[in-house]
């Protein structure tokens, strides 16, 4: 399956869904002119490994926050919203 027309997408979906999880391309065909590609998702996810957290720890380090506590947290977060909403909000 190298192409599918709009019409098509109903009918033949579970064709489609095979061809994507083949990891091939299809061309989307709409009243004779190819109008787009419809191709698989390569997102594989990211595996957190205990080299990978050891070096997020690491860098979060390296950053030196400050520790707040939750009133500063929410001290912070009023002046925020007062800063970009302004005093209609209760």
């Amino acid at each position: 399956m190298d192409y599918i027309t709009t019409t098509q997408l109903r009918t033949k979906s579970p064709r489609l869904i095979e061809a994507l999880l083949a990891g091939r391309s299809i061309d989307l065909i709409h009243r004779s002119r190819m109008v787009g590609e419809i191709r698989p998702k390569r997102q594989d996810p990211k595996i957190m490994t205990k080299k990978s957290i050891r070096e997020l720890m690491v860098l979060a380090k390296k950053m030196n926050l400050p520790k707040l506590s939750y009133k500063e947290r929410e001290k912070r977060y009023r002046e925020h919203l007062m800063k970009k909403y302004g005093k209609s909000l209760s």
